[in-house]
């Protein structure tokens, strides 16, 4: 399966200053999958450590064709995850 990386991801990663295969690494080991209920991306999340601390952070994506795109990437801040679910945005797959 090839994944690819949108534009969009690319920016985040250096703005955020991100290591570049972070987010592959996101979407193959990720602990938790999610559907965003507005966007309709899929969510993979995942603890990892990023600016000298353990945080959760994730990365949206879509399958397209023969493979996966990344979309974007963020670190999550603390009751982010649990306000998204319980608000019933992301819907846990």
């Amino acid at each position: 399966m090839q994944i690819k990386y949108s534009r969009h991801i690319e920016t985040r990663i250096a703005l955020r200053r991100i290591e570049y295969d972070l987010p592959k690494e996101i979407y193959k080991n990720a602990e938790e999958r999610f559907i965003d209920t507005e966007t309709g991306h899929t969510i993979a999340v995942m603890n990892a450590v990023i600016y000298g601390k353990e945080r959760y952070i994730m990365v949206a994506y879509k399958h397209e064709d023969a493979g996966v795109k990344l979309l974007t990437i963020h670190p999550l801040k603390k009751g982010q995850k649990e306000n998204r679910i319980q608000s019933g945005r992301w819907r846990k797959i």
